[in-house]
Order: C-alpha cells, then structure tokens, then sequence
C-alpha cells in the first residue's frame, strides 16, 4: 500500500535508503539522525503493515491402535473328555446362559455313585455307633442302680456290727463292695464319653463325605457348557469328536455393542487427554468415515522404558458395524479435515493492560490519517519465529509488524514503504 508522507525529499531519501540498507528493517530507538531529518518524537511513530494470511494445517496428529469388543469372555472347559456337542459357530450371536457345548458324563457319573456309595457307608457308621451308646448309657444306668443298692448294704451292715449283731469283717465287706460299685460306674460313664466322641468323629467323615459328594455332582453339571455373557462368537477352538482337556479353550464370545480402542500415547502429550474427553476415531476398513470415540480409561501406569501411557477409547457400535482386529486412528479433531491457522511473526505481539493478555496493533484507516488499537488475541504454538493466532485475528486483516518506538491505542502513525 503507498502512502503519501508529509517530510521534505531528503528525509524521505534518508529514509528510503535505511530501509534498503538493513534489509527492509526499521530503524528502532536510534539516536543518530540523519542530515535535514525532523527529530524523531516531532513525527508520529513509523510502523510496518502486513496483511495476516490463513495457511492450511494438518489434522491433529493420530494414534494407531485395533479395535477389540467391549468386552471378551474365554469358555474353557472344567471336566476332561469327549466333545459330543458344540452348537455354535464363528460370528453367530450368543444368549447369556445359551447351551454351547456337551461332554460325555461317563466319568462324572462314576464319580457321583462312588461318593454317593461312600456316604451311605459313613452314614451306616454313625447309626451303629450311636446304637453301642445307647447300650452304654444303659449300662450306666444299672451300675448306679447296683451302686445306690451297695450303698444301703454297707450302712445297714455297719449299724449292725455297731449293735453286735454281726462282725466287723461283714460290714466291712460290704463297704468293699460298696467301693467297687463305685468304680464300675464311673468307668461306664467314661465308655458313654468315649462312644461320644467316636460318633461325633464319625459325623465329621459323614459331612465330608457329603461334601465330596456335592463336588462329584457340581463336576457333573460342568459337562453342560453354557454361555457366560450375550455377545458374537469370535472364535472357536474345538470341534464335536475332540478328547478335551480341562481348562482348555472351547470359544471366545466378545460383546460388541461397543468398540474399544487401546492407543499408546507418550507422556509429553498426556495433557492433551482427558476421561471423557470426545475424539474422532478413522478406520481404515471404512474409508472417509469418521466415528464418536469417549476416552473411557487413562492408565495410571506409564512403560519406564518407553514413556508410553496406554489409553483407552470406546466407540459406539450398536448395529454391530464394527469388528474386531481393525485398524483404527485415534485423532482429537476430524481426520478428514484440515484447519487454517493464521500465522504472523512473534515480534508482532506486545503485552496488554493485563500481563496475561497478548495483542496485537491493527491500523486504522480514516481518509488520510491512520491509527492503531490495541487487538487482544489467543495464541498458539510458535513455529521457527512465526506464532499461530488461534482467535482475535483473520485471514485478509492487516496488523503491525513492528514500529520504531511502542504504540499506544489511538496513537496516529505513519506507515512505511514495505507496508502492504
């Protein structure tokens, strides 16, 4: 943009060959003036107008990852033997608690009779032994009678050798006897203690013994393999026929009413993410498509080595659209599109009223007499001398590169002959 400037020929002159000179720069905070030039705070402020261009950026970078269900149950067998059955092949859909598979319960059966078999005999135990202690509780209870009949012999006696009716060798015979009725029913007692005991010890074998029975019939239920969750069968790896081992694996059935996507991230960029946060996942399977990701987890365990953290993002995926094993990108904007930033030198900011706040002069153009104001903007990273302006500055609009003294609002200025 030319522009008419009101000094004599030799200050334009001088001023012209400065420029030239430097390299287009401006002379700034110089003392020196040259021959027939004006003093410098006569004149109003000489400033550089550019004009702030858009320039196409690309997306936000992305990370890979591939897609898994929601979530994913592995069905393992529990009892060894032949696979009569497995009803259900890859990629049919699976109902919670659904029938997958038999095994044959030959063995599971023999185990259920031998412990039902076993039972019956502990149980047999314990009624026979509470039979010898009902004989031994009757036995004490005529060693007390015996005991109670002593006791009277031996007092009956004693009074009558006190009398001299009998000798003292009789009654003293019936106090031995009387001693010795004493100790047969004390060791009865302790036989009815010891039948005790031994019941109780075979009580113990009978609730053992049922409870292998419990197990030998749980282990029976388990030759009828049902499904643990809903979802698609994703993989089989059994046929009907096979000798199974226990433990091995039968099928993997995974919920895909969501999609889930674990990308690593390194650490420098975990402030960019968010639990909650919405972002844009690309698969690779659908060209040009874009879908709705939630950051649904941010592990609290970063790789020492790497510095990677794992991050894990869910997609909807209602009508099942989605498989498993895709590639997908993670991106926090729109991979399809691209931004247009604007990008103008870092020497063009100055700070406002507020020490938080950056701005920017625009000029002011009004007949012959141009001014600045004051523009606040948001700023973004800073590339190479160049600072991407995120708000408070368009594409087409002109702004002040730099000046040769600071500029205040309102502030009258001359522009200079690189101003466009």
């Amino acid at each position: 943009m030319a522009q008419q400037f009101n000094l004599p020929i030799g200050a334009c002159l001088s001023l012209t060959l400065a420029f030239v000179s430097t390299g287009c720069a401006l002379e700034q905070n110089s003392n020196a003036q040259p021959a027939g030039r004006l003093e410098q705070s006569d004149q109003p402020p000489l400033v550089e107008v550019a004009i702030a261009t858009g320039t196409e950026t690309a997306p936000t970078a992305s990370y890979t990852g591939t897609t898994m269900a929601l979530k994913q149950v592995v069905v393992r067998s529990r009892v060894e033997g032949q696979l009569l059955t497995l009803n259900a092949d890859v990629g049919d859909f699976i109902r919670q608690g659904q029938l997958l598979a038999a095994v044959e319960q030959d063995l599971p059966r023999t185990d259920v009779s031998e412990a039902q078999a076993e039972l019956a005999a502990r149980q047999f135990e314990v009624k026979e032994a509470e039979s010898v202690l009902a004989e031994a509780k009757a036995q004490v209870e005529r060693n007390r009678a015996e005991l109670k009949q002593a006791e009277a012999d031996a007092r009956r006696l004693q009074q009558l050798a006190e009398a001299g009716a009998i000798t003292a060798q009789q009654a003293e015979v019936a106090q031995t006897q009387q001693a010795t009725a004493a100790q047969v029913l004390k060791a009865s007692q302790e036989q009815v203690i010891t039948r005790q005991q031994a019941i109780a010890a075979t009580k113990q074998r009978v609730t053992a013994q049922q409870a292998i029975l419990a197990q030998a019939q749980e282990r029976l239920t388990y030759t009828q393999i049902t499904a643990p969750q809903s979802g698609i069968l994703l993989s089989k790896q059994a046929e009907a026929g096979d000798t199974i081992q226990g433990g091995q694996t039968l099928v993997e059935i995974g919920d895909l009413s969501a999609i889930k996507v674990e990308i690593q991230i390194s650490d420098r960029d975990l402030s960019q993410f968010a639990q909650g946060q919405r972002v844009n996942v690309a698969l690779d399977a659908f060209p040009g498509e874009t879908f709705p990701g939630e950051v649904t987890r941010i592990s609290p365990v970063a790789d020492a080595a790497a510095r990677l953290i794992p991050i894990e993002v869910t997609i909807p995926n209602p009508a099942g659209k989605i498989a498993t094993g895709l590639l997908a990108r993670v991106s926090l904007t729109d991979p399809n599109l691209t931004t247009t930033a604007v990008m103008i030198p870092a020497s063009a900011l100055t700070t406002g009223s507020n020490a938080n706040q950056t701005t920017v002069f625009v000029p002011v153009t009004q007949g012959e007499t141009t001014t600045v104001q004051a523009r606040p903007v948001q700023v973004g990273p800073e590339d190479n001398g160049m600072v991407a302006i995120l708000s408070g500055l368009s594409a087409g609009e002109r702004y002040v590169v730099q000046g040769d003294r600071p500029l205040e609002t309102g502030q009258t200025v001359r522009l200079s002959l690189l101003s466009e």
